[in-house]
This record gives C-alpha cells, structure tokens and sequence, in this order.
C-alpha cells in the first residue's frame, strides 16, 4: 500500500524530503543530507540533536522535555532522535547540531577543533621604492615584507616590470614557503579553496574561504566516467582493454570536477581566479584515474595501489580551469581498493583517538572497512557488488524519483517513493528494508529462501500471504501491483533480489569478522560502529543489523557519520596539520588483503546465511 506522504522542509538549506507518517526526524534529515550529531545513539539523553520547528504541529516528547530547558521547548525546539512525523514540518537545522560541527575548523588556537592553517595565504604589501642608501633586491624586498619564500623562475621573471608598474604594491599569494602568484592592488581577502568527493557516482565540491573557514556553497554533479561502466573494476577493465581509455577517464572526471567548481563560483560570485587550492577525496581507481595513473593493477590479484603517499599536483597540469598556480591535494591511500575517501573519513572520525574498539564501515559497491583497536587501526575491503545501487537486482533502480526507498510491514506493506510519485522499481535501501522485513515475519527463512504460501507461518495477515507469489518453482513477494505501478506492471521482491542480497551482506559481513578475529575481538565487544557512505547514511540500523550487514551490537552504538570523505577533505583543505595527521593515519594503518587470506571463502560462505536473531529495535 502506497500511503500518502508527508513534506519535511529543512532550513537553512532548502531542502525538503517526503517521508511516511511516524518517520523519525532524524531519518528525514539524512535523506535530505544532512547528519545529525547523535554521540547517545539517538536515546534522546544527549541533547545533541536538536533542532527547531517552524512551521507545523509537533509535540514534545518526554526525553525532549528532560534533555532540553522548558524555555527551548516553549520556543519550538525538539529531538530529532526523538520526534515522529505526523503532519508537515518546516524544521530549522542549527550548526551546531549537524555531525560536521563536531570537526570544526577554528580561527585561533583556543578551544577544540582544527586550528584554521590552510597551505595557501595572501598578503598585501606595500614596499619602499629603492633609493641610494637602500639598494636591495627586489627580491629581498619582497621576502623583507612577506617572509621568506621561494620564487619560482617564473614569477621573477617578472617581478620587477610587476613592483615598477604598480607603485610597489600588490598583493603576495603564497603557498607553503613557495611564491604562487603576485595580483594588483589589496585581494587579500579573495582567497578560496575546493574540497572535492570525488565519487564514483557523483562528484560533490565544497567551497570555503581560507581566511575565514567558512563554507560559501556546495555543488555536485554525475561523475561522466559512468558511461564507461556503472563501478570502478569495469573501468579498470576498460583502461585494461582499450587504448585511449585512460586519457578519456581522466578528461571524464577534470570535466566533472570544472563543472562542480563553475557552479560553486556561480552560486558566490567567486572568481574562479581566485580558487588557489583544491583538495580531492576518492577511492583508489577514482583517484589513479584523475591523476592519469594506470589503474590496472587493481584488476588483478594482489590487487596494488601506483601510490599511497599523498599527491600534490598543478591544477594546469590536470586541466582544471582555476588559478594557475593552485595545486591539487589528492589524499593518500592504504593499499588495495582502501583509498583516499577511506583516510578522509578516518581523519574525519578521529578514528586514531578511539577509546573503545571502534569500526568505520563505508558501504557501498566496494565496502571499505577499518578497525581501530587498541591503538591500532587495519583496514580492508572488499567486493560487495552492485546490489546496494539497485544493480543486479530484478526491478531494481537507483536513488532516483520514482524508486521505492522504504518498506514497512505490519498487517501490509507501507512503501516510501522518492519524488512521492507513482513507484518505478526499488533501490538498495528498500532491499534491505523488504528482506528484514521479511525475515521478521518468517516469511524468509536463515538461508534466504522466500517461503511458498503452502509453508509459510500459520499467524501470517491474509492481506500478507496474498503477496507470496509463486513463479517457476519460485515465490516472490509481491511489492506493488500493476494498477499502482508507474509501468503498469507489478513490482515484486524477486528470489534472485535476496540471493544478491545476500552475496554483498556476506562479503562486508565476512570482511568485519576478519578483522575481529585478527585482533581477537568478538562482535559483541565492539563499542562504536561508524557508518559512512552516502548509502549509508539513508540505511536503517535495525534493518541492516537484522540483515547480518552490519555486527549484532545495540542500536545505541550504532552511529551515522555521513558522506565521510566530504567530511575529511575540508578538514585537509583548511589545515595543513591535517594533512599531516592524514599522513600519520596512512602510515599507521596496516592494510589487510582479503584477496590474499586463506578464511575469507570460508568466512563469506558462513556469512551467507542471515542471522537468525535480532537484538532491539532502532
């Protein structure tokens, strides 16, 4: 039954998202994007995720009440984690709610967070033309004004005809210790920076100004490269297989990335003159490609990175349509398929800091996935597939308007459809949401078959085991029917959509209980379980736990840290003791081939089989 859906606007941003009745707050928010702190696991004793109702009828909650003062409660404010949806809401986000406070960038040295120490500063300066008794360099005038830095042959080229022309004035761009640029007059406070998610999907860019920290805008884009293949090995395989294909992927992912930052100095006003430096997150064939470095050594076992220390690279030498002497940071790598968006999302997490035995759990085509422990941190991944991104899947689709996004049964099906229109097919969240679902009223069984009529549970809803439809020797559980299709033509959870299913669950699944086993850790010890991923982010913990995806540890311990990667490139962007700490991160991680262990295929054949219990509910 497809029910009528409810708008949530989100303030400042816009952006708005249509959600079942009794949705959590909180989850309306990560599908709009945007991750709440929740550091209690969403028990509302926190306070952390508070936010502010505009417009629209919202009672209190009684954890509201104790977590907040009566004065804040008058005045609108509530838990996210808290707060069910009912009716439309316009809700206010403050800053310091969302899970990216947590890593705030600051203007002194005072107080937590990363101290604002960006690689790229601009000074204005102002010189004494030389004279008879003050005859020195033009460079050691300069270098007496802005410190000592080194310039490059370039640049003193002309720096005289420049010091001559414009009365001894004009503004220093500097690099690190290195001359970039010299501007006329005073464009000291124009100095601006890109943070770039480099996806395989999509590319997503974050413009900060570096003086201040401050993020002006973000833009994203589809990453071109898909029409080369839908995930990174059918990529590889191309650049492999074909002559040419490198340079095309390249030229793919600079005309993705120009595009991002033509929106984002569209959207400010910014001249993308003054874009001095960029910052670029990705897994490792994302990267290798934009960098123009052969990935194909990543299609073959042991499956081995060109680089892992980071890249600094001229944006002119990429194609990148800035400022001619902005440098492109590109994060370094693991090894294997553990890449750049890996480290941003450990540097992002603080995962090196971990007091309790800690996993970051980045799920999508390629799971990544680290273990802090101990004081120490390993790191895998490992080939999940495409099921999360509706690939593979009979009626499956991407995260697009018209897929179904959320599966909810009770005494029937209640369906959630992005773009609240007529459902075209399901995409990973509504997956993994159906099979739990399932799974919980024994309509699926521990080894992923989908009961026939004949053998399902005898206290089944007519309405339910009406659904159940069998189809050459087998059942499939009827979703939508044909007269609420946008086709016309019924949408069902197919036997083949579970089996697929569970061939990516098993993989992560198997890939976790590796790495435990490896520091003699049961999955019960764990006491913080990080998610990250765009896909991530719009899972259910309940479900994905029922599902065997993710360790049986309490909801509460169980935490949503967004797109980590657009998270940790800001970080390096804003600070180059970031940048270092990244550094430290890479080289402090050791790297786990499970291509290379002997009892990953045993483990993935165990992890297989779905749990046969569930703790509680989220």
């Amino acid at each position: 039954m497809i029910t009528q859906e409810i708008k949530v606007t989100f303030q400042p941003t816009g952006r708005s998202v249509y959600v079942l009745p009794g949705t959590l707050l909180l989850e309306a928010a990560g599908r709009a994007g945007i991750v709440l702190q929740t550091p209690c696991g969403g028990r509302g004793t926190c306070g952390k995720c508070r936010v502010k109702i505009l417009d629209g009828e919202c009672p209190s909650s009684a954890p509201a009440e104790s977590a907040l003062s009566s004065e804040h409660v008058q005045q609108g404010y509530r838990l996210a984690c808290q707060t069910y949806i009912d009716k439309p809401l316009v809700v206010e986000i403050p800053a310091e709610s969302q899970f990216g406070a947590a890593q705030q960038i600051l203007t002194t040295h005072a107080g937590r967070g990363t101290v604002l120490n960006p690689v790229v500063r601009k000074q204005y300066f102002r010189l004494n033309a030389p004279t008879s008794k003050d005859a020195i360099s033009d460079v050691a005038r300069l270098k007496a004004a802005i410190g000592e830095a080194t310039i490059p042959f370039h640049l003193l080229l002309t720096l005289s005809g420049f010091l001559r022309t414009h009365d001894w004035q004009g503004t220093a761009v500097v690099a690190g210790n290195r001359l970039i640029g010299l501007e006329v007059g005073d464009t000291s406070h124009d100095a601006y920076g890109v943070a770039v998610d480099l996806g395989t999907t999509t590319v997503v860019g974050s413009l900060f100004d570096l003086a201040t920290g401050e993020e002006k805008a973000v833009s994203a884009t589809m990453n071109p490269q898909v029409g080369f293949g839908d995930d990174v090995i059918s990529r590889i395989s191309r650049v492999r297989e074909n002559q040419g294909a490198l340079a095309e992927l390249q030229q793919a992912a600079c005309k993705a990335i120009n595009s991002v930052i033509h929106g984002l100095c569209e959207q400010t006003g910014v001249d993308v003159r003054h874009v001095y430096e960029i910052v670029i997150a990705g897994n490792s064939t994302m990267q290798q490609l934009l960098c123009g470095l052969d990935p194909s050594a990543l299609g073959e076992v042991p499956f081995v990175q060109t680089f892992d220390g980071a890249l600094t690279i001229p944006a002119q030498v990429l194609g990148l349509a800035v400022n001619p002497g902005c440098e492109v940071f590109v994060f370094p790598q693991v090894g294997g398929f553990v890449g750049g968006d890996t480290v941003a999302g450990m540097l992002a997490a603080g995962l090196e800091k971990a007091e309790v035995p800690t996993l970051l759990v980045d799920i999508g085509t390629n799971g990544e996935i680290v273990l802090a422990y101990d004081g120490k941190l390993q790191a895998t991944s490992t080939a999940a597939g495409p099921a999360f991104e509706g690939a593979r899947i009979v009626q499956g689709m991407r995260a697009t308007a018209g897929a179904i996004e959320k599966v909810v049964i009770h005494d029937d099906v209640l369906l959630n459809v992005i773009g609240n229109t007529r459902p075209v097919g399901l995409c990973g969240t509504a997956l993994i949401d159906a099979v739990a679902e399932l799974l919980r009223r024994g309509i699926i069984d521990e080894t992923g078959r989908i009961l026939p009529p004949d053998e399902a549970p005898a206290d089944l809803p007519e309405r339910l085991l009406a659904r159940l439809v069998t189809m050459n020797n087998q059942t499939n559980f009827l979703l939508v029917p044909p007269e609420q299709a946008a086709s016309g033509e019924a949408i069902y959870l197919w036997q083949k959509d579970v089996r697929e299913l569970q061939l990516a669950t098993g993989a992560i699944r198997a890939g976790i209980n590796i790495l435990l086993r490896r520091v003699g850790l049961t999955p019960d010890e764990l006491g913080s379980v990080l998610l990250a991923g765009a896909f991530g982010n719009f899972i259910r913990r309940s479900n994905a736990r029922r599902i065997g995806l993710l360790p049986q540890v309490p909801c509460g311990h169980i935490h949503f840290i967004g797109n980590a990667a657009s998270l940790g490139a800001p970080l390096a962007l804003l600070s180059a003791d970031e940048r270092e700490r990244a550094e430290r991160l890479r080289r402090a991680t050791a790297h786990v081939d499970l291509s290379l262990d002997s009892e990953f295929q045993m483990e993935f054949g165990m992890a297989m089989m779905f749990p046969l219990h569930d703790l509680d509910t989220c």
